[in-house]
């Protein structure tokens, strides 16, 4: 049984991100994990009917550790846009593609490399950006 939360995503960003898969190698880090994300959408909407409290690709998210408390700012992003540095986080990387399609106020347990889990539950408190609401479909 899946622990996951249910994912939203759109059209338009499961469309980019089967194309970012095509070109990649399946051997890279985080290619399945991704894959599998997108394969365990529940609900995929047009990039104009997403609702606002949904990550997206390029929206900025406020995100909090449970246990510790500490607050992280990440910018979910296409793995050339990636700075870990100014908290733009690669798709690729595992807490990214975990994010993917949460809803303010869902939960995930943070995901190490290499498939581990961390002893550690995020919660996403808000989407303090996403590029649908603001009308940035290009990005």
């Amino acid at each position: 049984m899946s622990t996951s939360p249910a994912i939203i995503l759109t059209r338009l960003d499961v469309q980019r991100l089967e194309a970012l898969i095509d070109s990649l190698d399946d051997s890279l880090p985080g290619v399945i994990a991704l894959q599998d994300e997108l394969d365990r959408a529940e609900t995929l909407v047009g990039h104009e009917e997403v609702p606002a409290g949904v990550v997206t690709m390029n929206s900025r998210v406020h995100c909090r550790e449970e246990i510790s408390g500490k607050d992280y700012h990440l910018t979910l992003v296409y793995p050339k846009d990636a700075n870990a540095d100014e908290g733009k986080i690669s798709i690729l990387a595992p807490v990214g593609s975990a994010l993917l399609g949460l809803q303010t106020g869902q939960h995930i347990n943070w995901p190490a490399p290499g498939g581990k889990t961390l002893k550690l539950k995020l919660k996403l408190l808000e989407v303090e950006y996403q590029p649908e609401a603001a009308g940035d479909y290009s990005l």
